[in-house]
Formats: C-alpha cells, sequence, structure tokens
C-alpha cells in the first residue's frame, strides 16, 4: 500500500515538474521591427492617397529613418484622409512639380513629436519639414480648445479628427483637410501668365504708353517725307515740260 503510494507521489511529483517546466518557458518575442509610417496608416485604413504620396516622393522612407535613429527628437504627423484628397480640386496635385509634392508631404509632417495635451501650450507658427513658418511661406498655426484642434496655413482650416497612432517617438494624427501652404497655394504664389505665342511682348505693347507713342511719330515723319519728294517730282517734271515748250 505504501509502495503505492509512492509510486502515485512521485508520477505526481514528475507530471507537475513537467507542467512547471512547460509554462515557464514564455513564447519567443516576435521581431518589433523598425517604426513603419505607411504601415501604420495602412492599419488605421482610410489614408490610401496620403500612403500613395508618401510612396511616390520617397518621404515614408526619410520619416522611418528619422524614427529609427537614435538622435531622434519624435515626429507628428498630420493624415489627411482619402475623403479630404478627394475634396480637393481636379488636378491639384497634378498640377504639382515633384519637389512641390514633397514639400506638399513635408508640411504635413512636424520636427518633434507633439502630444494632444501638448497643443493646448504649443507656440505659433509651428515649424514643420517643409520650412520655417516665421518667413510666411509655410505658416501652420493651431488653435486648440478642450479636446479640439484645429489647424489653419492661411490657405485652409483642417480639424484634427482623432489620433491615429501614438508611442514614444511618433504622433499620428487624422486630418479632415489637406493642408495646403501658402507658399504653393497663395494668392501670392500664383504663377505669372504665359507670354503669348511668337515671343516676347514688346515694351511700347505691354505699356500701351510712350512707345505706342514714338511708334505713331516715325509713320508721321515718314509720310511727310514721302509727301515732300513727291512734290519735288512734280515740280521738276513741270519745268522739264515748260523747257520743251520753249
Amino acid at each position: 500500500m505504501a509502495t503505492s503510494r509512492t509510486f502515485i507521489s512521485s508520477n505526481l511529483f514528475i507530471f507537475f515538474l513537467v507542467m512547471a517546466t512547460t509554462n515557464g518557458q514564455a513564447p519567443a518575442p516576435g521581431p518589433s521591427g523598425p517604426t513603419n509610417i505607411t504601415a501604420i496608416l495602412e492599419k488605421a485604413g482610410q489614408f490610401t492617397l496620403f500612403i500613395r504620396l508618401l510612396k511616390s516622393t520617397q518621404a515614408s522612407d526619410q520619416i522611418n529613418t528619422q524614427l529609427n535613429s537614435s538622435s531622434s527628437n519624435g515626429l507628428t504627423v498630420f493624415a489627411p484622409t482619402d475623403n479630404a484628397f478627394n475634396s480637393l480640386k481636379s488636378g491639384t496635385l497634378n498640377s504639382l512639380s515633384d519637389q512641390q509634392k514633397v514639400q506638399l508631404v513635408q508640411f504635413h509632417v512636424l520636427p518633434t513629436l507633439i502630444t494632444m495635451p501638448q497643443f493646448q501650450t504649443v507656440s505659433n507658427p509651428l515649424r514643420t519639414q517643409a520650412g520655417d513658418g516665421q518667413n510666411g511661406k509655410f505658416p501652420l498655426n493651431i488653435t486648440s480648445s478642450g479636446n479640439q484642434v484645429n489647424i489653419t496655413t492661411g490657405v485652409v482650416s483642417a480639424t484634427v479628427a482623432n489620433s491615429v497612432y501614438s508611442d514614444k517617438q511618433l504622433a499620428v494624427y487624422q486630418v479632415d483637410q489637406v493642408l495646403l501652404p501658402l507658399a504653393m497655394f497663395g494668392s501670392s504664389a500664383a504663377p505669372a501668365p504665359a507670354p503669348e505665342k511668337g515671343g516676347s511682348v514688346s515694351k511700347g505693347s505691354a505699356s500701351g504708353g510712350d512707345d505706342g507713342g514714338d511708334s505713331t511719330d516715325s509713320s508721321d515723319a515718314e509720310r511727310t517725307r514721302f509727301g515732300f519728294g513727291v512734290r519735288i517730282a512734280i515740280v521738276a517734271a513741270i519745268a522739264a515740260a515748260s523747257s520743251l515748250s520753249i
């Protein structure tokens, strides 16, 4: 009887030992991998057009490199939804050069990490990766009231709808408008009209002033000289006819 109890106790001991050993081995952690802005947006959905712009300009590679750098101060990304892009005037993006498309994306990125509560204390204009807002070309101003955060660029006004993603180095916020910078879409940035086909416009034609008058005076002088020459020819002919008749 004692032998039976000893056998059972030994088996139970071995059983619990195996179970404890098995449960104590935590599964190997999966690779954390580098932070990837496009992967974050793809997971969130409704950012297909912004992702396409990030990839075509290679801005996504730049963002990912900065995020995974040991010297990074973090980044803040304002991500317009597909509806925001669809609300743009037709041909807006196609009218931009490659460099302007890069600047457009960079205008949606702040070179520091800003949490939602910090929007209430930021100093305007905020600096973006497109450039310093102090020079009036890329101003980005934030106003915050409670949980509502509004963004103005001098061209459009947008609202931060919600937080898409946040960690210790990256904050991604959904915005309901594409942030159009003043340097590219403001009235002062409108391109000068192309010259008319056929070459450059003359000074007289462009001004319609003194040069036009000089042209008229020149024509009058030519007509005067022509009339004087005709009169001399007539007088000479009459003199020749008179000498013949004599």
